[in-house]
Parts: structure tokens; sequence; C-alpha cells
């Protein structure tokens, strides 16, 4: 697919998405887009030319800009330019309601921008420009969601870790010769399938852990205890020796969202390349490299060809690190088949070279933890869960209301996700024990609203209007989606029908085929969803959704989930 093609197809997926309930955008925008312009502007069409003041038509002057940037800008503007400077004067309207406080004034300019913008992708001139605008739009919107027209203001993004040992690959450090006797008998003792080596490179790391680097491998060694069973287990499937996982701790420290300088992401640290090469792939709401079980198998696959090619543990550990195109070509030069002749020669880059020694140091430290003091560390428990396919896009949010489970929890069962909602036909991890619970649960809210729509439990003292309050929706539209006939009862659970409203007509961009629905410009979702949503007044003429699971049939069906 070329790459505009694919840029319009990853945009307009974003927000057909997106376009599921009202609260609005979560993640922090990629892209920083001015508003200020050139002082005047030329726009020129078949009829006339017309200079334009830059403060009338401030993205046309962008525009103009951005595709003439050492020339009197001369262009001429498609509709769709026209439709997005539309959009951005519907914008600025909307801005300075709700500056004013005039919120529901303000939610109906952004709500036309929005719809505007979804019109002009047919055929802006700039086509990045207009997805950034598109992009810092919906993220403005949204920040003025949060902070005044009725979310919550918490906020939780899955964050990134950087990968601990960036600076350790590249530094060299000093050897204590007291302790080479020591650490040589201990290996002498030592039971392990990947051949341990002693020298001076070894013994300097080990070294280096063993003093001011102690607090790595200890982290490392506790955050091991999580996913430890699952990498034992999948090693051994794949014939690849037990002492490997020490790769793992190597190159992320056990931190499944670990982030290196080379773009490297996971516990594994693939390369997109590499990963996608391995069934690792990407999605705008998910990336496969941040699994920590897909990640392990892939890395054991890899693994396991690097050594078929090589026939040798530390080239295939080298060969992971650096390529194995590199470690060929160092072989094809020097004639030798051998990690450590082709470390002396200098023909691996820096960072391979110290990789494997710093590899062997933490197995030989992990394999003799009471001489090393590793011995008192107290690992973390195994991560246990049960996992269930979601069918559309669905709020860990949601997924928390029904099981209790605070957010943070569910975003470290699930670090794949780049966002707090899951898309459909995702594999998503609940707390162990909760499968079968959330199934049957979420088998009673429309699918279409799984990504807003939230269940809240009744506490003592609580009522169906304070329930509405706290939500900003009728009590009549929790009634209705809840088939309530009189007051929840403490401990019931409420169906919240968040960000549902009426909407006009969907709109149709200039392609869409006869009696083919796209998408409205009458709201854009929230990435955020652990923030406390918000709703707009539903048409006492049309249901929220008389089909929606209701308390009753939570009652009937699921007891366990109310009570």
């Amino acid at each position: 697919m070329a790459r505009s093609s694919k840029a319009i197809f990853v945009v307009f997926f974003a927000v057909l998405f997106l376009l599921s309930s009202r609260p609005l955008l979560s993640q922090q925008s990629h892209f920083q887009t001015s508003f200020l312009a050139p002082a005047a502007i030329r726009l020129t069409n078949p009829a006339s030319t017309v200079v334009v003041r830059a403060e009338h038509l401030p993205y046309l002057s962008e525009l103009a800009k951005e595709n003439k940037p050492e020339t009197a800008a001369v262009f001429q503007p498609t509709p769709s330019d026209f439709l997005i400077q539309q959009a951005e004067e519907r914008f600025q309207t909307g801005r300075k309601f709700y500056r004013d406080r005039d919120f529901e004034r303000a939610r109906t300019e952004f709500d036309a921008a929005i719809g505007l913008m979804l019109r002009a992708s047919e055929g802006p001139t700039d086509r990045r420009l207009f997805e950034s605008k598109l992009e810092d739009m919906v993220d403005t919107i949204h920040r003025d969601d949060l902070s005044g027209m009725g979310a919550a203001v918490t906020e939780e993004v899955p964050g990134f870790d950087k990968a601990p040992l960036d600076d350790v690959l590249t530094t060299t450090f000093p050897v204590d010769p007291r302790i080479k006797d020591k650490v040589q008998s201990e290996v002498k003792l030592t039971t392990s399938a990947l051949p341990l080596v002693v020298n001076d490179t070894v013994l300097s790391y080990i070294n280096y852990f063993n003093g001011r680097g102690h607090r790595t491998i200890e982290a490392g060694l506790e955050r091991a205890g999580k996913y430890q069973p699952m990498v034992s287990r999948i090693l051994a499937e794949e014939g690849i020796p037990q002492e490997l996982i020490h790769l793992a701790q190597a190159e992320s420290g056990f931190l499944p969202r670990a982030v290196s300088r080379a773009a490297a992401e996971g516990m594994w640290q693939f390369v997109k390349f590499r990963g996608n090469q391995y069934g690792l792939m990407q999605t705008p709401y998910s990336d496969d490299r941040l699994d920590p079980e897909k990640a392990t198998r892939a890395a054991a696959h890899h693994l396991h060809d690097l050594y078929n090619e090589f026939g040798d543990w530390y080239l295939a550990i080298a060969a992971y690190n650096c390529g194995p195109g590199a470690v060929e070509r160092a072989v094809e030069r020097t004639g030798y088949a051998d990690f450590w002749e082709l470390r002396g020669r200098g023909v691996l880059p820096t960072e391979t070279t110290n990789y494997v020694p710093i590899i062997l140091a933490m197995t030989i430290m992990a394999k003799n933890a009471p001489e090393y003091g590793l011995d008192r560390i107290s690992p973390d428990a195994p991560v246990e869960y049960d996992t269930i396919t979601t069918v559309s896009p669905t709020s860990l949010a949601l997924i928390g209301d029904l099981t209790d489970a605070p957010l943070p929890e569910l975003m470290q069962l699930n670090p794949a996700l780049l966002r707090s909602i899951a898309p459909g036909n995702f594999e998503m991890r609940v707390p162990k024990g909760t499968g079968e619970q959330v199934t049957a649960a979420l088998d009673l809210i429309p699918a279409e609203r799984r990504a807003s729509w939230r269940m809240h439990r009744v506490e003592h003292g609580e009522s169906l209007a304070s329930v509405a309050r706290l939500f900003s929706l009728s009590t009549s539209q929790i009634a209705t989606a809840n088939d309530l006939k009189d007051e929840p009862a403490p401990g019931d659970r409420l169906l919240i029908p968040v960000a549902y409203h009426e909407t006009a007509a969907p709109l149709r961009t200039p392609r869409a085929s006869a009696g083919k629905r796209t998408m409205t410009s009458a709201v854009v979702a929230s990435r955020k969803t652990s923030a406390k949503p918000r709703s707009t007044t539903v048409s006492a003429r049309r249901p929220l959704h008389p089909a929606a699971g209701t308390i009753a049939q939570l009652k009937d069906q699921n007891h366990s989930m109310i009570r």
C-alpha cells in the first residue's frame, strides 16, 4: 500500500473507532502544529486571484507556507482545503465558547469541526498537515473535555521504561584480580547448558554487578519472578538453554515495556522489522513486541534459527544483538567462527562485544547466588491471569468495573496495549478466576458500546440520583439501560450508558457508495477510559438501548457479579 493511502487508512481507522462515544481523545499528540502563518497569502482559482490576510485564513496560509516556502505562496486550494479551513474556524469558535464556559455550544462546534475534517479527508493538498491538524484538534478537544466539560481529570496512559543496560553496553569496568580464582572455582562446579567462560571481560562485569551495578541485577532478578515459569517453559519447548533467560535480563531487566535508544522494544528488545519477521505485529492500539509471552516465543524461535546458522551459542547471542548479517560479515572477513577471536580483532560492534560477557556474568552470578548476595532476593509472584478475546473495542476501565481490578493492574496484565482501550479480536488478560464472569457481563453490553459504557457497583448510601450525578447522566438514562423499576440496592451493578446520544444522519465522504454508512462527526470517543465519563442528553423518542444488559439480566445470568 502506498504511504499516503496507508496514512489515510490509519487516520480513518483510528477515528472510526474513536467515534463511538462522547468523551474525547486522551493520548498525547505526537504532532505539534503551529497555527501561525505568513502575513498574507495569494490564493488562485480558475476565475480570479485574491490576496487574503493570513489572520482570516490561518490554515490556508500555513498550507501555502508549507508548500511554497521560498516564494510568494501562490497555489490553488482544493475543496478539501476549504473544508479544513472551515473546520478550524468551527474549532476556534468552540474554543471561545469553552473559555466562556458555554460547554454545550462548545461541544456543538467541536463536533462540527471534526465532521468537517472527516469530509475533508478526500483530497487535502498536504496530507501530512491535514493529519497533523486532525490529531492536534482531537487531542486539544479532549484536554478541554477532561478539564472542564464533565470528564474526570484522572489520566492513565501506558508508559515506557528505559532499557536498563543501554549505558552499560558501551562502558568498560575494571577487573578485581582478587575474584578471578574464586570465580573460576565457582564455574568448575556449575552445571550449565550454556558454556561458561571466565576471562577479564566477564570478570569486569561480575565486578560491576557485584558493586555499583548490584541493584540493577537485583531488580532484574526480582522482576524475573513474574515471568520465569513462562519463559522457562517456552525455552524448553523450543530447545533453548535455560540460561538464556538472562538474555532477557540483559536486554530489558524483565521490563515488558522497555525501549532502547535503537528503538528496540519489549522484554526481548525486538526492533520492528525483526519482530514482524517472527510474528510480532503492530496496530494503532497494540504492539506484540510488548507482550511478554508472544515476545518470548519469538525470541526462542529467533535464537533457535541463529544457533542453526552459526552452530555456536556465543555467535548466536552476538547475532541476536547486532543482527546475523554483522556476524556473517565478521566471520567472512577473518575466517574465524569464534566469538572471542572476532571480539579480539575488533570486527564486531562495541555493544555486541560486551553483550555476550554481560550475559555470561549474569549467568555465573545467578547460578552462584549466595556468593554475590543474590540469595536474599524475593522474586515477584508469577503473573497469573485468565484470557478473554474481545469482539469489539473494549475499555480497560469497563473491565476494571467488572473485576474490581484497578486500571494500573489491568495495564500491567496487558503491556502490549498502547491505549487503555483494547481493539476487537484482542486476547485480553484479566485477573485469574474472573474470565468467565467478565465474558458473561460483556455479553450484556452492546458490542459497539464497550469502549465507552461503564458498570458501577452501588455503594451504601448511594441512590439512582446520586449515581446519575456521578456520571453526569439523567436518572431515566440509567433506569432505561438497566430496566429499573425501583431504587437499586447496595451491591447492585448498574450499566452506565456513557457517551451515548442521538446523532444526525452519518456523513458521507465523496467516495462512499450509496447506502453505505461512513463516519459521523458527532463525537470522538475517549482514549482515556480511566476518566469519569460524561454524557449528553438522549432524545426521549429514542431509548438508549432496549436490548441492553439490564440489572435484572445480570442478576439472573451472573449473580456473583452483582453481590
